[in-house]
């Protein structure tokens, strides 16, 4: 399910304050901070982004 137009806009990675980009999977939706040092990966459920750091996925 897409986000809301505007809401990656204001959206920011919570650990290093760096633009979010959208990115669907399979069946999965995440939010992948663009900074190349920080690179987190953060679900997005139920069309809510879970903007934890605990819940994030490393870069691999």
């Amino acid at each position: 399910m897409p986000l809301e137009a505007g809401l990656l806009e204001i959206l920011a990675c919570p650990a290093c304050h760096a633009p979010l980009k959208e990115q669907h999977n399979d069946q999965d939706t995440e939010l992948i901070c663009t900074s190349q040092d920080c690179g987190l990966a953060y679900p997005v459920r139920d069309g809510i982004p879970v903007l934890l750091v605990d819940e994030a996925r490393r870069p691999e």
